[in-house]
């Protein structure tokens, strides 16, 4: 549903200033002697983030003259790696962050496909690069090089570049294949940080933890919103759960964006008493939440509104559950955030009726301009509107299926190509994980198919133990409990247990890895 329907929650307006700017303009808005970033190096205000935007901009202008060019940057989270989303905007160019956990072949790849003219990095990630991953026409700059020389350049004002430009393009990995870049202008990124902000009601006195990676759009908007309400942001680079405790209450934390993994871990971190009290807002995408998440994590923090929100990089994000709902939805995605019209489209190509499953299709202006040079996978996934959106224009079509409840609520379902087809059956990962899950005996959860002679595929159910469960206890309840709660064909053939899951450079659970090793 688009978000003016009527529905439980309650609609949230579009923000009264609507217009997309040029990206750099973020950095204006806030008060001068506010603080806009917390370094390691100590606070940087506002006034002193406009100036480092526009000598970093020049810097760049400089080494890269021509107008539309992509710079890469493979950096840790520090200084180069917040202000480049707006220092390459206001020089006229189109940042591609790379990354840090990808290895040099990867990089390697979106370097070439990218066309990247120049390379940031910092000099162990430079050193990694064999002969060869870097294309001939990319020049190659260390991350302090690149710092020493904008401190010397005369300040680049503020672009008045057409919303409509390409700003960035943003690596993404599917199931299958290369990372693809997805192309977002001035305006997605602008509007994004503005309806995050609004929907989330940042102020100019929030404290925004911004623990994901800077390469990912949800990870980016950490920063953007933040600037966009004037508030602060404090890059972090955490080794172990703890580290992110300790930052919360070190630095008054306000509001704290995870993935759902990593929410896990940090539920089952010890709080000290107060540590978290700062904390406004939680924020949850890239993955369900579950029923057990969302009771301890209310339970752990009281006082602070839990965001559930659904996304995707080709729209940047679709949806949020007010925090109002979440204790009596706490598997519903919630409805469209401001700019964006989601809809149901069934398999006749209708608008599902309540109940009815369908793909989700984002609609508006946070649909991105497809992918960097693929117009075969462009065309696939970004299509004209239905004839019923209210926005009309291109589309993405997800590929996830989602069902509408009678109060307008949206609950996702599953993606249509992670579906299990077993015996004619077509089975939802998610409804297995979540039965896996509710038992109160595993942590997280995984199902995959795996390819079977006989069945076409079978169900494997990937696990690691919950915290304070005796093991030998888990493996002999929960295939019981399985067999209780789901019908015969959806229980699994064979339980794997870890004692960790593997993590992707995304912070998701790799369950492309998983499916590649159980299907070997």
């Amino acid at each position: 549903m688009s978000d003016t329907n009527n529905s439980s929650q309650p609609d949230v307006a579009i923000p009264p200033v609507a217009r997309p700017c040029a990206l750099d303009t973020l950095a204006l808005r806030g008060a001068d002697a506010a603080v806009a970033l917390v370094l390691r190096e100590g606070a940087v205000t506002y006034e002193e983030l406009r100036g480092r935007v526009g000598r970093l901009a020049a810097m760049l202008r400089a080494r890269v003259p021509q107008k539309g060019a992509r710079v890469a940057s493979w950096v840790a989270k520090g200084e180069l790696a917040c202000l480049m989303p707006l220092a390459t905007a206001r020089a006229g160019l189109v940042h591609v962050p790379v990354n840090p956990l990808l290895k040099h072949s990867q990089v390697a790849h979106i370097l070439a496909d990218s066309g990247a003219s120049l390379l940031v990095g910092t000099p162990a990630r430079l050193a990694s690069l064999g002969q060869g991953d870097v294309p001939g026409d990319c020049a190659v700059m260390g991350e302090g090089e690149a710092l020493a020389a904008a401190g010397d350049a005369v300040p680049l004002p503020p672009a008045d570049a057409d919303p409509d430009e390409l700003a960035a393009i943003l690596y993404t990995s599917g199931s299958t294949g290369r990372p693809k870049g997805v192309m977002l202008s001035h305006a997605n990124m602008w509007l994004g940080a503005q309806s995050v902000a609004h929907y989330l009601g940042l102020a100019a006195d929030d404290r925004v933890l911004a623990v994901l990676p800077l390469s990912f759009d949800y990870g980016q908007n950490q920063l953007l919103s933040a600037w966009y309400a004037g508030a602060c942001a404090v890059p972090l680079d955490y080794l172990t759960p703890r580290d992110v405790v300790k930052a919360v209450a070190r630095h008054g934390i306000t509001t704290l964006a995870a993935v759902p993994p990593l929410w896990v871990q940090l539920a089952e971190a010890e709080w000290p008493e107060g540590a978290g009290a700062s904390l406004r807002r939680l924020t949850n995408s890239g993955g369900a939440l579950t029923v057990d998440l969302v009771g301890r994590l209310r339970g752990l923090f009281p006082a602070a509104r839990l965001f559930a929100m659904y996304g995707l990089t080709e729209a940047f994000r679709s949806t949020f559950l007010d925090p109002a709902l979440i204790d009596s939805h706490p598997t519903s995605m919630g409805k469209a955030i401001p700019h964006a019209e989601v809809l149901v489209v069934n398999d006749a190509g209708d608008l599902a009726a309540d109940g009815e499953e369908g793909e989700l299709v984002h609609c508006g202006p946070l649909v991105a301009q497809g992918y960097w040079q693929d117009a075969g996978r462009t065309a696939e996934r970004f299509r004209p509107a239905p004839g019923f959106s209210a926005h009309g224009g291109v589309a993405v079509w997800s590929g996830d299926r989602a069902r509408r409840d009678p109060q307008g609520l949206l609950y996702f379902v599953g993606r249509r190509d992670a579906m299990i087809k077993s015996a004619g059956n077509r089975i939802s990962p998610q409804e297995v994980e979540e039965a896996a899950l509710a038992s109160g005996l595993v942590a997280e959860a995984v199902a995959l198919g795996v390819a079977d002679a006989r069945l076409g595929q079978e169900v494997h159910l990937v696990v690691r133990l919950g915290t304070g469960v005796d093991a030998a206890r888990a493996r002999e309840d929960l295939p019981r409990v399985l067999l209780r709660e789901l019908p015969n064909f959806m229980c699994p053939r064979q339980i794997h247990w870890r004692e960790a899951m593997p993590i992707g450079p995304n912070g998701k659970i790799d369950r492309a890895g998983l499916a590649q090793e159980l299907n070997a």
